[in-house]
């Protein structure tokens, strides 16, 4: 890291202010060369940048001067707080290349932190988080994994297999000792009590990925049955095509709502029914799919329709699922009662609701909030907030039970040491300490530049 990097840290477009930031060893002489002179540490000072080979103004900035080590990567770093026109922001980059800077990769300022102790990889996919989060959920908890929480949780499991790992180890170096039953002993409480809260975090589920992602709901029912008129009535707008022909919906329209501050992915699907033709059979396939991965579906029904094709999406239905009957206002109502009775025999809620004249609407919207609130809320920080998290618990998990195995008659010392090491190495990934750069690299290209 011994280049210096600039770039963007405000959104790209014209604005009233841009910032320019800066971070390496050339920072400082950087910020002279366009300057004149650095400003006082952490002040901000109004200063006029020029050109450095014929000094040119190029604008009337603010700039602050960070000197290693506190600043955000630990590195010195300095900020230019612009007048947010092309030209402007053009005149710097071309200087800041002139001397010698080159532009940041994604997430380059934020892997310097990380590597420079600032941060752990928590911390800085958190930073991430916070970034792209739409809802106020989405915020709390990027706030509260940038706080620390998700390490700690982690690290006290760690530091539990650490001290059991110390009476294993114990063990080993003393094999003319009669110890293995004692350490067995002691160890195996420490083992079992990490084991079971591992166990109690994974049984939350998805909980912390479904917060930062967005819960999934899949609109499913026959053609016709008003699906995407039900996904533009929740969107509250036209975000899918609605005609009297069958078929229409040919791909997956996904829409984002904000029910009581959670992120909420509702989906339109075509309609489910003997496809004709390959386009509308890979729509189908696609309404399989999302139905099968989301986390809730509702099952959209014509209530007054003469037929039983509601049959065909019904099969796709779970328990604790939605069965949406539309067209209530219209009479008679072949397959209401039917449905009404299918639903009920295989525990799903019921929502009658007429999308033409808006009738239910609002207790539907009621229910899902609910639903989505009951889902994903919960008194305790999850102890993963990303697949990659989730991966990592399991793995650990399954190194405790060998561990575990291991230390049942007859004991194996040395086999049950390896695998809480392993455990622990497990745990220690997700703040990074042991993460291998291929790992890292991916962390961080999915940030933005500047960040």
């Amino acid at each position: 890291m011994g280049d210096t990097i600039f770039a963007m840290a405000s959104a790209p477009g014209r604005a009233a202010v841009a910032i320019v930031r800066l971070s390496g060893p050339g920072a400082g002489a950087a910020l002279q060369a366009l300057t004149g002179a650095r400003p006082r540490t952490r002040r901000p000072s109004l200063r006029g940048l020029k050109r450095p080979l014929d000094r040119e103004s190029l604008d009337q900035a603010l700039v602050l001067w960070f000197p290693q080590p506190h600043s955000y990567t630990g590195e010195d770093v300095a900020e230019l707080h612009l007048h947010g026109g092309a030209a402007v922001i053009d005149g710097v980059t071309e200087a800041l290349l002139g001397l010698g800077l080159r532009l940041a990769q994604p997430g380059e300022f934020t892997r310097r932190a990380f590597e420079n102790g600032k941060l752990d990889l928590s911390q800085a996919e958190a930073i991430g988080d916070l970034v792209e989060a739409e809802t106020d959920a989405q915020r709390r908890q990027a706030l509260a994994q940038l706080d620390g929480d998700l390490a700690r949780r982690h690290a006290a499991w760690r530091e539990a297999l650490i001290e059991a790992l110390a009476m294993l180890e114990a063990a080993v170096d003393f094999p003319d000792e009669d110890l293995p039953a004692e350490v067995a002993r002691g160890a195996a409480p420490l083992l079992e009590n990490v084991a079971r809260e591992i166990d109690a975090a994974l049984a939350e589920g998805e909980r912390g990925e479904r917060v930062r992602e967005g819960f999934r709901i899949a609109l499913i029912g026959a053609p016709n049955a008003g699906k995407s008129s039900l996904l533009n009535a929740l969107a509250g707008r036209d975000a899918a095509i609605v005609t009297p022909t069958p078929g229409t919906t040919r791909d997956v329209i996904e829409v984002a709502l904000n029910l009581a501050g959670y992120r909420v992915l509702i989906g339109d699907t075509a309609g489910l029914r003997t496809p004709k033709g390959a386009i509308e059979a890979e729509g189908v396939r696609r309404a399989g799919a999302l139905a099968e991965a989301a986390d809730l579906r509702l099952i959209v029904v014509d209530v007054a329709a003469k037929d039983e094709r509601w049959r065909d999406p019904a099969a796709l239905a779970r328990s604790g699922d939605v069965c949406v009957l539309n067209k209530r206002d219209l009479a008679p109502l072949p397959a209401g009662a039917a449905v009404s009775a299918w639903a009920s025999a295989h525990n799903l809620d019921i929502a009658d609701v007429s999308v033409t004249r808006g009738l239910g609407l609002d207790q539907l919207r009621e229910l899902l909030t609910a639903r989505v609130v009951q889902l994903l809320s919960g008194g305790e920080f999850p102890a993963a907030t990303r697949a990659r998290h989730r991966q990592d618990l399991v793995a650990a998990r399954e190194h405790l039970a060998r561990a575990a195995a291991a230390l049942s008659a007859p004991i194996e010392v040395e086999l049950a040491a390896e695998d809480v090491r392993l455990a622990a190495r497990g745990l220690a990934r997700v703040t990074g300490r042991v993460d291998p750069e291929d790992v890292l690299d991916r962390v961080f290209a999915r940030f933005c530049v500047g960040k």
